[in-house]
């Protein structure tokens, strides 16, 4: 084991005993993993992207082809341009729109391709996992590290999610950077002076922090978490704040986001309305809302990692460690107590969990390589183990490819661009997937959408009141069709079915839609089939 490793769940080995003897063996350890790790990643890359929340994936999607078509690419229509651009346009800016610009710059060399997004992503979370790994050497061990980047790597969820077009990938590896940047600036402060040896891991603290930040606000969380986590295990808060250099970092993380804010409310105003509803006070005494949370962080993390990840609260002797690990929990349980709603609907709001978990495994990871070392010391033994390990790694990796192949979406993009020609100019009212996303990119139509049940229990959440007569005249009234695409939920939703069917003739239909014509209602009966 390596000369820092810090857990004490066992004897210490012979010097040199480890599963990865050599300098060589945990290069080719390292190598494989990420290699691996990315090559998943890349599997069925030119595939749409709907298998993972394509709602988001799809405004991120829209945002960057509005910027690319900005630039007056050659060979594509006016008014595509201009219908790509408003619609663009029209998507609120919740985030600053980084990633977006940059794929949109890379369409200028690839054209419009949205598969460069998925690499992208796919290598911001590697790169988040080349900082964990660092992080967690110096901390624990090299076998701890291997435990915690193949968990971080590996885990099903992780796998998939990484590949979305949305900020979330850039936002953890910015976090992860941060984590391991101020991890070296408390190294290398020797005490509360205010000027020392760390200035300029101090600098580059700040400015990682900030800039995770910037991409998404909710990284704040674990970024202070992480700062006074780290912090606190080594100065008092009085200490901490006497500190210049706190205070440099503390600037520099607070500078990008503050900017973004003040621009956004007060200059632009286009961020007025965006914050509102992320915390909803009587779900804080919900326990289904609870119960719903713990299934999102299971679907995420799995529960039993995420176990696993708390029980090493009780098992770390080591003070900087520990005081790391409570900080980000507690840090993750106020991000989940403020985005109470989300964190309950939406497991996506979970990924910081698996960065949290993974180094929470870490000394597991150390104590399980250490007693696999004591039982293995020949090499027909130490062979058999490599195999079983990478037999595992290998079935997961199979499984996860076999659910990336299981469906196609790339005929979507026909079907919608289909509905598009259907409605062409028509005011369009639209129960359909993804609140109207699909329509807008593939089928570059507009429609007002027609709220899912989910909507509805929101709005009922949040105290408002839901009548289904005067909304459906509302849309009905100013639209010519009613475009259905998502026929699961029209199904949960019988009174707007049987309105339809019964009232309104079916203008046209076909693979995966029907256009019910709003201008002529029926006096009663259904025509259609």
């Amino acid at each position: 084991m390596s000369q820092n490793h810090l857990s004490s769940f066992s004897p210490a080995l012979a010097p040199g005993a480890s599963v990865f003897p050599s300098r060589f063996a945990r290069v080719f350890a390292i190598a494989l993993i990420f290699t691996m790790a990315l090559a998943v990643r890349l599997y069925d890359l030119t595939d749409l992207p709907l298998d993972f929340h394509p709602t988001r994936q799809l405004l991120s999607a829209i945002k960057a082809r509005g910027l690319y078509y900005e630039t007056q690419p050659d060979g594509i229509p006016t008014w595509k341009l201009e219908t790509a651009i408003r619609q663009a346009k029209l998507k609120a800016d919740v985030e600053p729109v980084v990633f977006e610009r940059v794929v949109a710059f890379t369409y200028r060399f690839t054209g419009e391709q949205l598969w460069i997004a998925r690499i992208y992503s796919s290598l911001f979370w590697l790169i988040g996992g080349i900082f964990l790994f660092m992080l967690v050497r110096e901390l624990i061990s090299f076998e701890g590290a291997i435990f915690s980047a193949v968990y971080y790597l590996f885990f099903p969820y992780s796998i998939i999610a990484s590949r979305s077009f949305q900020p979330d990938p850039l936002m953890v590896m910015l976090v992860l950077a941060f984590w391991w940047m101020f991890s070296r600036w408390i190294t290398l402060t020797p005490g509360p002076s205010p000027i020392g040896r760390g200035v300029k891991a101090a600098i580059l603290a700040g400015l990682l922090g900030g800039l995770a930040i910037f991409i998404k606000f909710s990284a704040a969380f674990f970024v202070i978490g992480a700062a006074l986590g780290l912090g606190l295990s080594r100065f008092t808060l009085r200490e901490l704040s006497r500190n210049t250099q706190v205070w440099l970092m503390a600037f520099l993380g607070i500078l990008p986001a503050a900017a973004y804010l003040v621009y956004g409310i007060f200059i632009g105003g286009y961020l007025g309305g965006q914050f509102s509803g992320r915390f909803i006070p009587a779900l804080l005494l919900s326990p289904v809302n609870y119960l719903q949370w713990a299934t999102k962080a299971d679907l995420a993390a799995g529960g039993l990692f995420s176990m696993l990840g708390l029980l090493g609260l009780f098992l770390v002797n080591n003070k900087q460690l520990r005081s790391f690990m409570i900080g980000l929990w507690i840090a993750y349980l106020s991000y989940g107590l403020f985005f109470n709603y989300h964190v309950a609907t939406h497991d996506y709001y979970h990924l910081p969990l698996i960065p949290i978990v993974a180094l929470s495994l870490s000394p597991f990871g150390d104590w399980f390589f250490a007693r696999l070392t004591e039982a293995s010391p020949s090499p027909w033994v130490r062979s058999a183990v490599y195999f079983i390990l990478l037999f595992g790694l290998f079935s997961v990796l199979w499984s996860v490819r076999n659910q990336m192949k299981a469906v196609d979406y790339r005929p979507e993009a026909l079907m919608w661009a289909e509905v598009g020609e259907q409605l062409a100019d028509e005011r369009v009212v639209a129960l359909t997937q993804d609140y109207g996303s699909r329509l807008e990119y593939w089928g570059l139509k507009t429609a007002a959408t027609w709220p899912y049940v989910g909507d509805i229990n929101y709005i009922d959440a949040r105290g408002g009141s839901f009548s289904f007569d005067e909304l459906f005249n509302e849309y009905s009234s100013k639209r010519d069709f009613f475009l259905i695409t998502d026929f699961d939920e029209l199904d949960r939703q019988l009174e707007l079915k049987s309105r339809l069917f019964a009232s309104y003739l079916i203008h046209a239909q076909g693979d995966g839609y029907i256009i019910f014509d709003l201008r002529s209602p029926m006096s009663g009966g259904h025509s259609g089939s």
